[in-house]
């Protein structure tokens, strides 16, 4: 029996060997420590050959292992006139090359707010979106764009904001970073089972159950201060109640991907499947 949900590292697991090394060495890597999904790290930018995505496809095929794309930071659906046509190419860079390379999901920061109001900023931010959609669509590209919920305050990227993107643009659909959620409001606010099953509830009634089966999840410890999120922590060193959060994605029948970004990646992605197996009482 399959678990629910896979799991997985965003970028290569610190232990990948030198050889083969690279994405390919962490997709093989990953599948030796029962782990198996991937998020391939393209933070800074895209620069991937076609060939190379052809075989990291291949690979991640072969291995059974589930890959998406984290697209550059660099990236901000409120960006001026002459900034967004630059924050755009590395939007449908990221989701090009990572079809290619066999990802489903596009992962990438939505931007900020520049002290503007969310009500302002989020017409601007759908409109964009939609763009890039119908753009990816028309070449074929089915991969979904997952903007991520982001850790403070001034930045676009509330659970609302995204759950709102994904209603008005089809082929979007959020990523939920559980540890920025939880350091958004910088109170310590958003780590129990009822508030917990309080967002998913309001994600099911936005998107719909069925969305809720096909999450696709970053989680890790987390710092924060009261503007929010500082910095990623390794899971036992940090104050979010992982039992609190995966019970209540057990009782809504959640399922999908968590990949962990924490400074200690694939331990504590092996710690929260296992923790997954505890609450769910789940068996592969």
């Amino acid at each position: 029996m399959a678990l629910s949900f896979r799991f997985g590292t965003v970028g290569a697991p610190i232990s990948t060997a030198k050889k083969p090394g690279g994405s390919v060495g962490a997709i093989l890597r990953l599948r030796e420590l029962g782990l198996d999904a991937f998020e391939l790290g393209w933070v800074q930018s895209v620069r991937v050959t076609e060939a190379t995505c052809a075989l990291i496809k291949a690979t991640g095929e072969e291995q059974n292992v589930l890959l998406s794309v984290h697209a550059p930071y660099f990236i901000n659906l409120n960006a001026d006139a002459e900034e967004w046509p630059k924050s755009r190419k590395r939007l449908m860079d990221a989701a090009h090359y990572g079809a290619l390379a066999g990802a489903t999901e596009i992962i990438f920061h939505p931007g900020t707010y520049f002290g503007k109001p969310p009500a302002e900023v989020l017409p601007i931010a759908i409109e964009r979106l939609q763009g890039c959609a119908d753009e990816l669509k028309a070449a074929g590209n089915s991969a979904t764009l997952r903007p991520e919920t982001m850790g403070k305050q001034g930045q676009l990227g509330s659970l609302a904001d995204t759950l709102q993107m994904a209603k008005k643009v089809k082929g979007v659909q959020p990523c939920v970073d559980f540890a920025h959620l939880h350091a958004r409001k910088g109170d310590g606010s958003l780590n129990t089972y009822e508030e917990w099953c309080a967002e998913l509830e309001g994600y099911k009634k936005a998107l719909g159950e069925k969305a809720l089966k096909n999450l696709s999840c970053h989680i890790s410890g987390i710092e924060y201060t009261e503007k929010g999120e500082k910095n990623h922590l390794p899971a036992q060193e940090a104050d979010l109640d992982v039992n609190a959060l995966f019970k209540a994605l057990h009782d809504f029948g959640c399922g999908g991907r968590i990949l962990c970004e924490s400074p200690e990646m694939e331990n504590d992605a092996l710690y929260y499947k296992k923790t997954w197996m505890k609450v769910s009482g789940e068996k592969e």
